[in-house]
């Protein structure tokens, strides 16, 4: 079964990366992507972050850890050596500057770029990079279809804005108000 990266979270003080497998009433609860598929609740002072929407500084903007993470897919395959976590700085500048030429390298450190590798080596078991930037859109294009569908079946009445009307003390729509 393959993963979008929107189902996928990075939960602060916990290692790895974790599935979003439910929700409570002040958190949610997410299973462990390792061997152990632990599940456990969030606290509310716990930091999640969806790995859909993590992106990494570059001097253009941003870029999207979602393309990021595709042309490490394709530079792993094709026989690019992943860095560990015992190589020096240069090694990991160097290897990300393989993948994202224009990276901020004020605002994006070592720690970040090992990071990304760590769970690459995560990730390549449970998501098809190959359809991954094709699935996600599809999911963002039935959110937004569903979305608009409710909103144009449901017109807002209180929609236009309100004046106060000093003839009568109440509220009237703008659209009934007369010049003169």
């Amino acid at each position: 079964m393959a993963l979008y990266l929107s189902d996928i979270v990075s939960v602060s003080g916990k290692p790895g990366l974790h599935k979003l497998v439910g929700q409570r009433s002040n958190g949610l609860i997410v299973e462990s992507l390792d061997a152990s598929k632990k599940r456990f609740p969030t606290s509310i002072t716990q930091k999640v972050s969806f790995l859909s929407d993590i992106s990494m500084y570059t001097y253009d903007g941003d870029e999207k850890l979602e393309e990021i993470l595709v042309k490490l897919n394709k530079e792993a395959l094709g026989g690019l050596t992943l860095i560990s976590k015992k190589s020096n700085g240069e090694e990991v500048q160097t290897f990300f500057r393989k993948l994202v030429e224009n990276y901020d390298e004020d605002q994006v450190y070592n720690s970040d770029i090992l990071k990304l590798v760590s769970w690459y080596k995560i990730l390549k078991d449970f998501v098809d990079f190959d359809n991954l930037s094709e699935s996600e859109e599809v999911e963002e294009k039935k959110a937004a279809k569903k979305a608009g569908s409710k909103a144009a079946k449901k017109p807002n009445p209180k929609s236009a804005p309100k004046v106060q009307s000093k003839a009568k003390g109440g509220i009237k729509k703008s659209g009934n108000l007369k010049a003169g």
